[in-house]
């Protein structure tokens, strides 16, 4: 692979992050840090989506300027994915100029090729979708089914984009293209809600809605989320309908965008449709993921069940985000709905991360302390009876990844720890040892060693702090490209000392793992 780009949705900065917020960052960093173990030329956007009515009457509440409200909420959303260790390559807000101008742009482009018309309309509108909704969009009492409540009527004379034009080329590349939509089952979806589709509206009248993105030559009239908000993928990067930049040139298309499922309809449909009328080459893949409820219930405020993923590694005092990265990531299939609960991510963590990966590199290093003074020996070299298995899982974990199942590729990651567990427990260096088998004993725990190497590898997206530490005891350079990996990556020679010998993640219920003990 020569680049790979990657984006989330942007946020609505109407209210704080939550742990369905955070499930989409981490999806997403360790996607994208898997890929910069395979390619050169990576970037991975995020941001906030901050412009609506929404956003101003909040701020009205509030006393404050929709902007100084934007900047106040945006930085929360930075702190939580810092807290996080989300290694993005750009914040973009919707109100940053350069984002602003381009999008003006975009607009009197649209307009001037026709695709973008003036219209009176009435409609229903949903100020928690920021959208207008069809009747048969409704649920039987007339309510929006995500936000469940009535829509309200309006009338107003706005700028509509013609997505009814580009109907029939949208079906066309689903089909011709059935790893488009990521998981493939949602395909159906989409093209079921293409048969039905309308022109959507792309403006609101400033009488009505101010904050927001002035269209250029007409004063009473502000950009409306689609053209706005969805075109971040592209102005984050350089794109100007005047001339676009190298670095967009070099980025674009998207190799994946990530998003829930819930605004599958926006990407797969309107950004196509917009991006088809700019002349632009389309996506590559579109991954819709499910949503994240809390001990098996949706997450709402009325049940007080809303989670800040902060929260969670202050209440366990985590000095790293890894055990929530890696409980995140592997809560669900691909695309497929995912549960937190406390508990659940306790024992999981304890079980995968400490006694299983941890506990296993902290023992056989110490044997080897032991046993060998912390010395590898040529004569255990070149005996490995993991390498298969190892080399195997890292083939498997890129054919995952190739498919964005993040789930399934750290379930052969803790396979491969588990087999090598067991390859420890069938051989008892320690009974070697004993028994005076000390190059049988060294082998086996060199071969041990050298797949903790290729562990470290396999987990640094989802554990980037863990990893480093194991590959820190192990003397392992952790930017090596997965397509170099080899099961001897460790030389003859002095390894580590017993003083430098630590665990490189505690149980969270250990006395040693609570910082205040």
């Amino acid at each position: 692979m020569t680049k790979f780009y990657t984006t989330t949705a942007i946020d609505y900065v109407n209210g704080a992050p939550h742990i369905g917020h955070a499930y989409e960052k981490i999806l997403t960093d360790v996607i994208y840090r898997h890929f910069t173990q395979r390619c050169e030329n990576t970037y991975f956007l995020t941001g906030t989506d901050e412009h609506g009515i929404k956003i101003q009457k909040t701020a009205a509440e509030k006393g404050i300027s929709p902007k100084e409200f934007c900047d106040m909420n945006a930085q929360k959303f930075k702190d939580a994915w810092k807290a996080l260790d989300i290694d993005y390559s750009q914040f973009i807000r919707t109100t940053d100029e350069q984002h602003t101008k381009i999008v003006q742009k975009i607009f009197k482009k649209l307009v001037d090729k026709g695709d973008i018309y003036k219209h009176s309309y009435t409609g229903l509108y949903c100020s928690g979708c920021e959208a207008f909704l069809s009747e048969k969009d409704l649920t039987e009492d007339g309510l929006c089914p995500n936000h469940m409540k009535k829509p309200e009527v309006i009338e107003e004379e706005n700028y509509f984009f013609k997505l009814t034009k580009y109907k029939d080329a949208i079906i066309k590349h689903i089909k011709t293209n059935p790893d488009f939509i990521v998981p493939a089952f949602r395909a159906n979806e989409v093209i079921n809600q293409l048969e039905n589709i309308e022109d959507i509206s792309v403006s609101r009248v400033k009488s009505n809605v101010n904050w927001g993105i002035p269209v250029l030559d007409d004063a009473e009239q502000v950009i409306y989320v689609w053209i706005d908000a969805l075109s971040n993928y592209i102005t984050a990067i350089g794109y100007d309908p005047d001339g676009s930049s190298e670095k967009f040139e070099k980025l674009w298309p998207a190799d994946v965008q990530v998003i829930g499922k819930d605004i599958l309809k926006f990407h797969s449909i309107y950004w196509i449709a917009i991006l088809m009328a700019l002349d632009l080459p389309l996506p590559k893949h579109i991954l819709a993921h499910g949503w994240i409820t809390i001990d098996q219930t949706k997450m709402s405020k009325s049940l007080g069940n809303v989670i800040s993923p902060t929260s969670v590694l202050e209440a366990f005092n985590l000095d790293i985000p890894d055990p929530l990265r890696y409980y995140m990531a592997s809560a669900a299939p691909c695309g497929k709905d995912g549960n937190y609960s406390d508990e659940d991510f306790k024992e999981k963590v304890n079980a995968h991360l400490a006694n299983s990966m941890g506990n296993l590199l902290n023992r056989t290093l110490s044997m080897l302390v032991k046993y060998f003074d912390g010395d590898i020996r040529s004569e255990f070299l070149n005996k490995n009876e993991l390498e298969k298995q190892a080399l195997e899982t890292v083939k498997e974990v890129k054919h995952h990844f190739d498919y964005f199942e993040v789930q399934e590729a750290a379930q052969k990651i803790i396979e491969l720890v588990d087999v090598t567990n067991k390859y420890v427990t069938d051989n008892a260096p320690w009974t070697l040892a004993k028994e005076e088998k000390m190059d049988k004993c060294g082998e086996v725990l060199t071969n041990v060693l050298q797949v903790m190497t290729v562990i470290s590898s396999l987990i640094y997206p989802y554990c980037p702090n863990i990893a480093s530490r194991m590959a820190e005891q192990l003397g392992y350079d952790l930017n090596t490209k997965l397509d170099d990996i080899t099961c001897n990556a460790l030389k003859s020679g002095h390894l580590i000392d017993k003083e430098n010998i630590k665990p490189v993640f505690l149980r969270m219920d250990s006395e040693l793992a609570d910082k205040k003990k």
